[in-house]
C-alpha cells in the first residue's frame, strides 16, 4: 500500500516564499508554516542558528500572549523555516505573538534560554547571536509584506 502524499508535500515549493502560512487546520488547532527561507535556494539555516532561534521563539511564544495555546514549536528538518501549532488561533493575534516574540529575542539581555546541561540535549550548540540575527532577519520579512496567511497557487 502507498501512502497518500501528506498536505505538506502538495505545496510546490519553488514558488513558496518567506513568509507566514497557514499549512493545515485540525479541528481547533492551526499549524502555521513560518518560512524564514526561500526552500530549495541554498541558503538554509545550520543547525546553531537553527537551534538557538527555536529555544528562544518557544520560550518567548509560550511565556507570551498566546502561550496557554501554544501547541508546539519547532523546525522543520529541511532548514527553511518552523512549525507552529495553536488551538483556537485567529491569525492576525498569532503574527502579532510572533513578532513579539522576534522582536524580543533580538531585545533580549543575557543568555538563551535552556542554556545549561540539564535543560537541553545539546546545550554547547547554542549561540544568542545566532538567534538574534534570524530573528531580526525574520522580523524584517514578516514586516515588509503582507501576509495573507495563504500559499500561493
Amino acid at each position: 500500500m502507498t501512502p497518500e502524499k501528506i498536505a505538506s508535500f502538495r505545496i510546490n515549493h519553488d514558488k513558496l516564499t518567506e513568509g507566514i502560512y497557514v499549512s493545515r487546520i485540525d479541528g481547533d488547532i492551526t499549524t502555521y508554516d513560518l518560512r524564514t527561507r526561500v526552500p530549495n535556494s541554498g541558503d538554509y539555516m545550520d543547525n546553531l542558528t537553527m537551534h538557538s532561534t527555536e529555544h528562544m521563539l518557544a520560550t518567548y511564544l509560550r511565556s507570551g500572549s498566546i502561550g496557554e495555546r501554544v501547541i508546539y514549536f519547532g523546525p522543520m528538518g529541511c532548514q527553511t523555516g518552523f512549525y507552529l501549532l495553536v488551538r483556537d488561533a485567529d491569525n492576525t493575534e498569532v503574527l502579532t505573538a510572533l513578532c513579539e516574540a522576534l522582536e524580543a529575542t533580538v531585545n533580549h539581555g543575557g543568555e538563551i534560554f535552556g542554556k545549561a546541561r540539564v535543560e537541553c540535549g545539546n546545550y554547547q550548540n547554542l549561540d544568542i547571536s545566532a538567534a538574534k540575527r534570524e530573528c531580526k532577519r525574520y522580523l524584517d520579512i514578516l514586516s515588509s509584506k503582507e501576509n495573507d496567511f495563504r500559499y500561493e497557487e
